[in-house]
């Protein structure tokens, strides 16, 4: 009576590792999402914005303020153009997007290319749209793709390609030849590119993000999307940007209509006043997380672990077999939370298709007493 796409489908590794942490009052370094509030002025604005703002159903596209806003911010940031008229659709976080993005261009027996590592929720939005998922595997420890790869997967039967830069779970930027090369590959097949960018501020070390809309032939054919829980550290919140030329954005909206018809409006206009008046966040927040990123780094490698380089988003990864241990990334991941009280995630969740097993991801957007409790508690679980 279930679609079969639901019907056996188990519970994300996110929720499993959260839930043991709960249950053995383990340091949660698995699930994504920062112990610390977000900019306070950005909070404020949304508590006003219930008093006294507008609390009943705005526009289906989402409040123009915001959407006005979002155009601004990625013309600052990343020199895009875009109409916030008909080319931006405000939705209830980016998986929402992802699910009217599916709906919307995919047509039962399509093909599409999904890139593994792969975050959890892409395959089953895509085999319920009726899509034919296509997997190009990304290899540790650089994580790129060649033309023999695209070669593999891409045909004539290629709809769209979904990627997410920089990546979860690799934390690895996309090199500007990557993109140039997937680019040339979604021009030559006509395929529409599916963005997940919802890392885009969060880079480290001087890299510049590059999104794939900005590359020759992709400006017609990139479905962009943004999430302003991951830019504000918010990660509750749920208030996604779904971004494309207006062609496309027609059908996204009327995907997004029947799903959720619209997103809070007081937390919209506290969004759109923050991407006006936080300049001085978007500035320090890399800053911050690439300095917990390397005190994580350098504390796992005190006691033996091999850390593998992170360019962007809230994650790092060890590489279990070369910190010398003989076990899986489950069985390793299973054994930290329940016997030393630390989660983390086993990266091999990420694949559909031969994963390696030997690498772990950590969350490393924590307070530094967190991130140095982590660091003793998981010196214990290598040494056993």
């Amino acid at each position: 009576m279930m679609h079969p796409v639901y019907a056996n489908l188990p519970v994300t590794i996110f929720e499993e590792m959260s839930g043991l942490a709960r249950v053995h009052d383990a340091i949660n370094l698995g699930q994504g999402f920062p112990d610390t509030s977000g900019p306070e002025a950005v909070r404020r604005k949304a508590a006003e914005e219930i008093v006294g703002g507008y609390n009943q159903y705005p526009p289906m596209r989402g409040l123009p303020d915001l959407r006005r806003a979002a155009a601004a911010h990625y013309a600052r940031f990343q020199g895009l153009d875009l109409d916030w008229e008909t080319e931006i659709t405000i939705t209830s976080g980016a998986t929402e997007a992802l699910a009217a993005s599916f709906l919307a261009l995919i047509k039962p027996g399509d093909e599409v290319v999904l890139f593994e590592p792969l975050y959890d929720a892409y395959l089953p939005l895509v085999r319920r749209a009726g899509g034919v998922p296509r997997f190009a595997t990304l290899k540790p420890p650089h994580w790129r793709l060649d033309r023999d790869m695209l070669d593999a997967v891409f045909s004539d039967r290629t709809a769209l390609v979904v990627m997410v830069n920089p990546v979860n779970p690799t934390g690895v930027v996309w090199r500007d030849e990557d993109l140039a090369l997937l680019a040339q590959y979604c021009v030559a097949h006509d395929a529409v590119a599916i963005c997940d960018e919802v890392w885009e501020q969060i880079v480290f070390d001087g890299r510049v993000f590059k999104p794939l809309m900005s590359f020759p032939g992709m400006r017609e054919r990139t479905v962009k999307i943004g999430s302003a829980g991951k830019m504000f550290a918010l990660t509750g919140w749920k208030v996604g940007f779904l971004c494309a030329a207006p062609e496309l954005t027609k059908g996204l909206a009327g995907a997004h209509q029947f799903l959720t018809f619209s997103t809070a409006p007081p937390l919209q206009a506290a969004v759109a006043w923050g991407l006006e008046n936080s300049a001085d966040w978007f500035a320090s927040m890399p800053l911050a997380l690439a300095r917990s990123r390397d005190r994580l780094t350098e504390g796992l490698r005190s006691v033996g672990y091999a850390v593998m380089p992170s360019e962007g988003t809230y994650f790092l990864n060890v590489d279990l077999a070369a910190s010398g241990i003989n076990e899986d990334d489950h069985s390793f991941c299973l054994r930290a939370v329940k016997e030393h009280g630390v989660a983390s995630i086993p990266v091999s969740v990420f694949y559909e298709t031969d994963p390696p097993r030997h690498i772990m991801r950590l969350c490393f957007a924590k307070r530094d007493e967190t991130l140095d409790a982590a660091v003793e508690r998981l010196g214990k679980a290598r040494r056993g």
